[in-house]
């Protein structure tokens, strides 16, 4: 456990990683999504100190719980980060209208509440990258350590980004760096969700909770079962944290 002193310098650390990161890159500034969730509200204070005058905060309704926005709206005043709000809802029912015609009649074997869901990821991804190329920004990723492990991210969606400054962290220590940087309990010990669909939580979609993660992480034990859980989760998801696969023409060529 880390005391705040020692939570203030790691977060200085981190902010002067982002600073570097983007010098790196020839950008001016930083733009991350915001959900009214604690990593999310985490990474928007992170990026306004490293950029006080070039980090965006982007809240992107998709069919969303109206109290998600409101938690979201806190975040943004609290942090102090200039805030853009895009709708996404209109956008995302006309593009599953137009799949759904196009394969109507078509033996479709799939869950049609995933599929929904990673589309909203993906949609949001793509509106952070059009406001990242039109102010010359980097996007900063949420993900954090048990996320980034057990591979519970959409991928090209909220895996698409440029930096990741929390996946190095447990849940229990974001929860711990919102209080320091200031961010009431309610954001702090919220319910973790994405958003995807109504009633969804992480961990009811893990199956696992993230105090379990977090003491698997840090070396402590865990029932086999929760074990053997995590473990699974991170060698299906292993695809997730590599580039794409390829094959080479020589290997082709031997194919034939």
């Amino acid at each position: 456990m880390w005391n705040n002193s020692e939570i203030e310098q790691r977060i200085n650390k981190v902010v002067q990683w982002l600073k570097e990161k983007s010098i790196e890159a020839n950008s001016v500034g930083l733009v991350c999504g915001i959900s009214g969730g604690v990593d999310s509200a985490v990474v928007a204070a992170l990026c306004k100190k490293a950029f006080p005058n070039n980090s965006l905060g982007v809240i992107m309704p998709c069919h969303s719980n109206p109290a998600d926005k409101e938690d979201a709206l806190l975040v943004g005043k609290i942090s102090s980060i200039k805030i853009v709000e895009i709708d996404l809802g209109d956008a995302h029912t006309n593009i599953l209208e137009n799949i759904n015609e196009a394969i109507k009649g078509e033996t479709v074997v799939s869950n049609a509440a995933v599929s929904q869901g990673n589309l909203k990821a993906r949609m949001r991804m793509a509106t952070l990258y059009t406001l990242a190329n039109i102010n010359n920004y980097l996007v900063v990723g949420t993900d954090n350590a048990p996320e980034s492990y057990t591979g519970y991210f959409t991928k090209y969606g909220d895996g698409g980004v440029d930096l990741l400054p929390i996946s190095s962290l447990t849940k229990t220590e974001v929860r711990e760096w919102a209080r320091v940087l200031g961010m009431p309990e309610k954001i702090a010990s919220r319910t973790p969700t994405a958003g995807l669909w109504q009633g969804q939580t992480d961990e009811s979609e893990m199956g696992i909770t993230y105090e379990i993660i977090d003491r698997y992480l840090i070396g402590k034990e865990v029932p086999i079962e929760a074990q053997q859980r995590i473990e699974e989760l991170h060698r299906v998801s292993e695809h997730k944290r590599n580039m794409p696969s390829t094959i080479e023409l020589t290997q082709l060529e031997r194919l034939d």
